[in-house]
Parts: C-alpha cells; structure tokens; sequence
C-alpha cells in the first residue's frame, strides 16, 4: 500500500499492512478487530475519537513512505 486516503475502510487498510495498526490504538481505537470497526473508513474513526483526520492520514502516509 502506497498511500492511504481518509475514505479508506479501516479493515482494508489493516489487511494490506498491520504495521499501521498502532496508529489506530494510540488514538484509542483499541477495538480493530470488530466488524464494526474494520467497516468505518479512518475519517468516520477519527470522528467518532475526537482526532483530526488529515493529521492522522499524513503521519500515517510518512510512516508508509519512509518503510517502503
């Protein structure tokens, strides 16, 4: 995965690359694993979490490309 969008599905994310996954449990995401989860895309997440979304997606982009 090259780079992730704020419209992307958690689950889909987490499936092409579970190195992604601690960005998610440090903004208190901790339940990845549920179906309920998996089908929120990071925007509906970082909504519901109280984080600023295009922050979240540019660390996570910057982490992805500097691991690529």
């Amino acid at each position: 995965m090259k780079e992730i969008t704020k419209d992307m599905k958690i689950g889909e994310i987490l499936d092409a690359n579970r190195e992604i996954a601690p960005f998610f449990l440090n903004m208190g995401m901790h339940c990845l694993g549920c179906p309920s989860a998996r089908n929120e895309t990071v925007a509906q997440a970082c909504m519901v979490h109280g984080v600023n979304a295009d922050e979240l997606i540019a660390d996570i982009n910057d982490f992805l490309a500097k691991n690529a």
